[in-house]
């Protein structure tokens, strides 16, 4: 199963970009591909057992070992945490390319092929059980993004992927030392292997979370992402913050927790802090930015910054409502950066002097949007609530300032939030929305209303998620 997830979106990536098929044809296999990908997911999770550690496991070798270098298994598998990542890439990747197709972005081909390659990366990165692979799946996710970025972005797109790479490039380099030295020196590159074995060694945990504090983004490493998500499509800044910031928490819980579990408490206090300070730094800025873009940008630093907080916690309640919280926010930034694509699309803008007064006669739009405000204000009852409050009761536990900072973050989100939904909602029309500026179509509404099902689902059945989550 997890070797089938890897595989179907890279062989589909072949045939999208290879095969000289009219457009509709294009557009209708790379589809037909994402919601393959989709259903494989969901089987997963149907089939996926509490309590039995890592499943639908592949495991062959893939490169000899050779003098001091112990061997490359293509060993792939699921725990929880992973089945939620694929779940959320599949659906990720799916609502993306649906929002390709509908705005209908120029060279199909190649923009298709490499969205499934980005998630063939994803797939493989999130399923590894070996750390040259993990390795290989987060190298491969970076050529796809780079290209898209610097080919389909906004008038600043080069220096948005310039310094994107640069960010990246440093992270990479760090990590790859890393990989090198930690599978050398424990004559193993498996992770079961290496996390049955805590490490002590700063610097290699340090490595490591640069890398993945990059990717997050953890407070101050986020100066690549203001204008890579601006610059970027609507569909390529939805997947950086809905999907892409999670394989940064995902390492941070799977590697520099798991694997340095004493480093990681000895340095917490500096991961807390930053994490606080991006937390109510990311708050602050959402406040004074001019566009909708921004709101929903300074949002996910700071959520990815609360996350943080969570993991480093160090505690069951702080991990588990961190992990939770990476699939809700990933689906809220899906569908805010979607939503505000379409916005673009019919205005041309997304600035709040130029926009206002979407919600009169657009019952649908002024719907839709108000639920996903909703969740990102994380109303009492709703999925996000429940995963803020468990990373607050871990930060309490921690230190009651801690927590008492973490919520102070919280409530600031909820303010910038309903400036976010007012400024697009209510009011006179701006001065790009025409009287007949058209409602959300169905082709919109079947790319909005699955995000929002989900959010519900989660909110009607947390403790399903949470209970396999942890597992």
């Amino acid at each position: 199963m997890s070797a089938l997830l890897v595989f179907v979106p890279l062989a589909a990536a072949v045939l999208v970009g290879m095969l000289p098929l009219p457009r509709r044809s294009t557009e209708g296999l790379a589809l037909i591909a994402v919601l393959a990908e989709v259903a494989l997911g969901a089987n997963a999770l149907l089939r996926y057992h509490v309590g039995n550690g890592v499943q639908y496991a592949t495991d062959v070798r893939w490169i000899p070992s050779f003098g001091s270098v112990p061997e490359v298994r293509f060993h792939v598998g699921m725990t929880g945490l992973s089945l939620f990542m694929v779940l959320l890439t599949a659906v990720g990747i799916a609502s993306a390319a649906a929002a390709a197709v509908w705005v209908g972005r120029e060279r199909p081909r190649l923009y298709l092929a490499l969205l499934l390659l980005l998630e063939a990366a994803l797939m493989l990165l999130f399923c590894a059980r070996d750390l040259v692979v993990f390795y290989v799946g987060w190298e491969s996710m970076m050529i796809p993004l780079y290209i898209l970025m610097a080919f389909w972005g906004g008038a600043g797109r080069r220096q948005a992927t310039i310094r994107f790479v640069i960010y990246t490039l440093i992270g990479s380099l760090l990590m790859l030392v890393a990989v090198a030295v930690l599978g050398i020196s424990a004559h193993t590159f498996d992770i079961a292997a290496l996390a049955a074995r805590p490490h002590e060694s700063v610097w290699l945990f340090l490595a490591f979370s640069a890398a993945f504090c990059i990717k997050a983004p953890l407070f101050p490493l986020h100066g690549w992402l203001p204008a890579a998500y601006r610059e970027s499509t609507a569909e390529v800044t939805a997947l950086l913050s809905g999907v892409i910031s999670k394989a940064g928490a995902y390492g941070l819980i799977t590697f520099s927790v798991g694997l340095f579990p004493q480093t990681a408490h000895d340095w917490r206090w500096l991961m807390l802090g930053l994490g606080l300070a991006g937390l109510i730094y990311a708050s602050l800025v959402a406040f004074r930015v001019p566009d909708a873009r921004g709101v929903v940008a300074y949002s996910s630093v700071g959520q990815m910054n609360l996350i943080i907080i969570g993991i480093f916690s160090l505690n069951v309640d702080g991990l588990t409502g961190a992990e939770f919280q990476m699939v809700n926010h990933g689906l809220i930034s899906l569908a805010a950066f979607l939503l505000v694509g379409l916005v673009e699309l019919r205005a041309g803008t997304d600035l709040f002097a130029r926009l206002g007064g979407l919600a009169n006669r657009r019952p649908r739009m002024s719907t839709v949007y108000l639920i996903a405000a909703l969740f990102a204000l994380a109303v009492p009852g709703s999925s996000t609530f429940i995963s803020e409050l468990y990373i607050l009761l871990g930060a309490f536990r921690q230190q009651p300032l801690l927590g008492a900072g973490a919520a102070t973050g919280i409530v600031l989100a909820a303010m910038y939030m309903l400036r976010w939904y007012s400024a697009l909602a209510h009011g006179d029309d701006g001065p790009d929305v025409a009287a007949d500026t058209p409602d959300l179509r169905g082709g919109e509404l079947c790319i909005a209303i699955p995000l929002i099902l989900l959010l519900l689902a989660m909110t009607a059945w947390p403790w399903g998620v949470m209970q396999r989550i942890v597992s």
